[in-house]
């Protein structure tokens, strides 16, 4: 299906600001569509002023649909709906007209113009299934009334609000809970979701009647200064949404002006309860600061580790023993840089690029030659059970590299490279170790070798990271070691 962009440009001479004006139209149009109980159907004059073409549409939530198909991309000429032409030609609301008939199914068509800044850019036909219609209650009266409001200040060019982006994911919408307000911020009706709500606040009485801005404050925790503004935030005398707390408590507010006319006549409120959302987000933010401490403390206690080792090092007469030691600081000071790295974060994942960094750094630190580590490519965000054994695997190729490719006082780079392969469902790290060192001994068996390091570095590859590993001799001199990981995609 092509978007509103495509259509509009495709067919109408519209420009960049007046379809802007749309899409914060198509935004908010749900409300009016709920509260008509009726689809909506936004048709713009095409280009030479022949045809409508149909840009968007939407169905209620509240009552059934009018239309089975979809009607985006439809093309109409002029003169087959006599009250499209006469709402974009008169730039007035058009209700005359028996209701047609649409598979066997009454419907009752009206049009609307949309207006920006004194001219008609399209028009919106709202289309009521009758099949259902029955003696309307106080509640279905009061959506059809705030619907024939905002109907109203569409056709004069007041509704949407412009700067007034509005997410109506987040948003509360007409069945979530709807109070009407006078012109003085006075209730007039409050649908039963709505009063649920406000009694989970502390209210013991009905809303009708009561000043919703002073109800809300008095609700509300005292805050001084801010219970003015809670006040009059809650009277509806501007756009704004709000949250409100009090009692244990958690609606989400957001007032409508209503000016069908002009002059401010009342608002419409349209509040959620997120008591239960709003913990649950306390809950997770709670978890995600004792994940962030765990992470800390653990990298707190390796490095005291990593402390321990080295001072047990210095005490040690055997220089194997001494070597094996700092051997050990390496692999745990690499695992405490991950956990510091997450420490940091919101989630479970890590930018690898800095660890691979400070590990490179750590290690050409006790190189025995003068080894230049760098590294090409990027290794991206992994998760942190990728993250941790890999470290690992990067410092135990690094010291191996170091150590039995130069000797004392020899000059040399090790070069690590990274590179994201595969599709979002087989997403694959490459990774190469390669030295220009003095290369592998005569008959090297990379998988049978026995010394600790290449066995740690096996088991991690090939056991808990389900990836594989070799070594080989690298073009020209030295050694090359390649990896192949599988992992998950990063998000685009």
């Amino acid at each position: 299906m092509p978007s509103m962009n495509d259509l509009v440009r495709q067919h109408t001479s519209l420009g960049d600001s007046d379809l802007e004006w749309l899409h914060l139209l198509v935004s908010e149009w749900q409300l009016l569509s709920d509260l008509s109980f009726a689809d909506l159907v936004l048709w713009v004059p095409t280009l030479d002023g022949t045809r409508y073409v149909s840009v968007a549409q939407m169905r209620p939530n509240t009552g059934p649909t009018s239309y089975q198909n979809d009607m985006v991309g439809h093309l109409v000429p002029r003169g087959r709906r006599p009250m499209l032409d006469a709402a974009l030609d008169e730039g007035r609301i058009v209700r005359e007209g028996d209701p047609e008939w649409r598979e066997e199914v009454p419907v009752r068509v009206e049009s609307i113009p949309v207006r920006r800044e004194g001219r008609v850019l399209g028009v919106i036909a709202r289309n009521t299934n009758l099949l259902t219609v029955r003696t309307p209650s106080r509640l279905e009266l009061t959506y059809l009334q705030s619907a024939s409001d905002l109907a109203q200040m569409i056709a004069n060019g007041a509704f949407p609000f412009p700067g007034q982006q509005v997410d109506m994911d987040a948003s509360p919408r007409a069945g979530d809970g709807l109070i009407r307000l006078d012109a003085d911020g006075v209730v007039q009706y409050a649908s039963p979701n709505a009063l649920s709500a406000y009694h989970r606040l502390g209210l013991a009485a009905d809303l009708v009647g009561h000043h919703l801005g002073e109800t809300t404050a008095q609700l509300a925790p005292s805050r001084g200064p801010v219970d003015e503004s809670l006040a009059k935030l809650a009277s509806g005398w501007a756009p704004r949404e709000f949250e409100v707390e009090g009692n244990d408590g958690v609606i989400q507010l957001r007032a409508i002006p209503l000016k069908p006319k002009g002059n401010h006549i009342g608002s419409l409120v349209l509040l959620r309860d997120v008591t239960e959302l709003r913990r649950r987000e306390r809950e997770l933010i709670t978890k995600d600061a004792t994940i962030r401490e765990i992470h800390h403390r653990v990298k707190n206690n390796l490095q005291t580790v990593a402390a321990l080792l080295r001072l047990q090092a210095r005490r040690i007469g055997s220089a194997e023993g001494r070597e094996a030691l700092e051997e050990a600081v390496r692999r745990v000071g690499s695992i405490a840089i991950v956990h510091e790295t997450l420490s940091q974060n919101l989630d479970e994942r890590v930018e690898f690029d800095e660890i691979a960094d400070r590990v490179l750094a750590m290690v050409a630190e006790i190189s025995p030659g003068r080894v230049a580590g760098r590294r090409t490519g990027r290794f991206g965000i992994l998760d942190a059970e990728v993250a941790t054994p890999l470290s690992m695997v990067l410092t135990e190729l690094l010291q191996n590299a170091m150590e039995h490719g130069f000797g004392p006082g020899e000059r040399g780079t090790v070069e690590v490279t990274a590179m994201r392969s595969g599709t979002r469902r087989d997403a694959r790290l490459l990774i190469s170790v390669q030295d220009d060192g003095r290369g592998l001994p005569e008959g090297f068996d990379p998988q049978r070798a026995g010394n600790l390091g290449l066995q740690i570095v096996r088991t991690l590859v090939e056991g808990e990271m389900g990836g594989t590993f070799d070594m080989l001799p690298a073009s020209g001199q030295g050694t090359r070691v390649v990896l192949d990981i599988p992992v998950r995609a990063e998000k685009g």
